[in-house]
């Protein structure tokens, strides 16, 4: 029974974790912005092709 109390101390005073917290709330903001900046520039890229293919276009 010490040991298993040992350990849950040990790993309540271990700073592994909020780390490892940290890092992953980090790297889910990284991804948001991603998205969001791979979307506005998909959504401004499909205008301006659209925009060409149309000036192209016979008429």
């Amino acid at each position: 029974m010490r040991i298993f109390a040992r350990k849950i101390l040990k790993f309540t005073k271990r700073e592994d974790g909020p780390t490892a917290v940290e890092y992953a709330v980090m790297l889910a903001l990284i991804v948001v912005v991603c998205i969001a900046a791979i979307t506005a520039i998909g959504g401004a890229s499909n205008k301006t092709f659209s925009q060409v293919g149309s000036a192209i276009k016979p008429s």
